[in-house]
């Protein structure tokens, strides 16, 4: 697909810190077509928490007309910081007042919008929803393009600030789309349930800098610790991952050594896992040192907890692990059955540890060869390449 016009809607903005999926499908499609990227407008209850923040400062003053909210990152891509502020209004406890509400934010946002593309002299766009249910659940019906896509690359309504009013408006959303696309297989099959046009499109990753390399232990601090050494590397979050399961490996595996690299959430801090002498944590590290750390590690896990979260999650961790060639022992869900034929996957905590040992064991030269050549299919040039695939046939059964 080239020569298209489209805007881009989601719930992180450019200037996001973290990793966006709808940043790297942004600057993928702005390769052969153009692309507005919205950041999404200021709340009043962020104006009020972050007033010193500079980002705050720099949309207030977009607001006020004191800054250019229209920016050109690069070639065929803008960046708009909206000149509208919204009302924060997720407190409204019945949804049908909420979206009247919500109605006048997504008829401000969408005032913003339609200046830019007339600046921009956008024609006949697609409009990309990238899971934002809430101030993108009007737009549709305000900025009137020619398709519209719902991007659904993780189960929202899972988290409580989502499923308050989201249980009802989502399905509505999703139906209401020309088609839906989704990262996973669980998210395709939930969208379908709402419109039947809804596709599965992978997920890129950025791979670059996971390939193999040997590493000296001393260079990480790892230096007196004992192989086998388990890792991961990721959040340590407690709604998305099972404590039990990696007091259960060091607890039953006390020779091996795991090895926790990320940022704790309280709960993982007060945790009994800090009372084991095979366990380490290594506190957050940055994005170009975790290969070093993956290297460094035997075999890798991903022990989620099984729940409305995750269920449908893409991890993007396990294809990072796959592309240093490393074996992998995840959790079972829906979402990984896309995995399979690399992955091992685990049902209980039991599993764990034979699955760990099995990976041990029958790991190869020729095994880790097979890992990596799949992680790279995983691209956002093959992603994109599957939503306009989904696009394309879906306004051609629509003519």
């Amino acid at each position: 697909m080239e020569g298209q016009d489209f805007v881009i809607v989601g719930q992180q903005p450019w200037d996001t810190e973290i990793g966006s999926n709808c940043k790297n499908i942004a600057i993928e499609i702005s390769k052969t077509n153009r692309v507005l990227y919205i950041n999404s407008p200021l709340d009043r209850i962020t104006l009020y928490r972050d007033k010193k923040n500079p980002k705050t400062k720099l949309r207030l003053d977009v607001i006020k007309g004191k800054a250019n909210g229209l920016i050109e990152v690069q070639d065929n891509l803008w960046n708009l910081y909206p000149d509208c502020m919204v009302e924060s209004i997720n407190w409204i406890p019945v949804t049908a007042i909420f979206n009247l509400v919500n109605h006048f934010n997504n008829k401000k946002l969408s005032q913003s919008i339609l200046k830019a593309i007339k600046k921009l002299g956008f024609k006949n766009f697609i409009l990309f929803n990238d899971n934002e249910m809430f101030k993108g659940y009007f737009l549709n019906d305000f900025l009137k393009p020619k398709a519209s896509v719902y991007y659904s690359r993780d189960y929202m309504i899972g988290v409580d600030y989502w499923k308050k009013h989201g249980e009802i408006l989502e399905p509505k959303l999703i139906a209401k789309n020309t088609l839906c696309v989704a990262n996973s297989t669980f998210l395709a099959d939930y969208c379908r349930k709402y419109n039947p046009n809804s596709f599965y499109i992978g997920q890129g990753c950025d791979l670059e800098i996971f390939f193999r390399k040997k590493i000296q232990l001393e260079i990480l601090g790892l230096e007196s610790i004992k192989r086998p050494i388990i890792g991961y590397v990721g959040a340590l979050q407690s709604i998305r991952l099972d404590k039990d399961i990696i007091a259960h490996i060091a607890l039953t595996k006390p020779e091996w050594t795991i090895v926790l690299v990320g940022q704790e959430d309280d709960i993982f801090k007060a945790s009994e896992l800090h009372d084991f002498n095979n366990i380490i944590f290594t506190g957050n590290k940055p994005i170009n040192i975790l290969p070093d750390f993956i290297n460094a590690f035997d075999v890798c896990i991903n022990p989620q907890l099984v729940n409305m979260v995750t269920i449908g999650n893409y991890p993007r961790k396990i294809d990072e692990y796959l592309a240093i060639g490393k074996p992998v022992v995840a959790t079972a869900t829906k979402a990984m059955e896309t995995f399979s034929d690399f992955v091992y996957l685990a049902e209980n905590k039991q599993q764990y540890v034979t699955m760990i040992e099995q990976a041990l064991d029958e790991n190869s030269d020729q095994l880790e060869d097979n890992r990596r050549n799949f992680a790279l299919k995983h691209t956002w040039e093959n992603s994109v390449k599957d939503l306009y695939i989904a696009i394309e046939h879906t306004l051609s059964d629509n003519t």
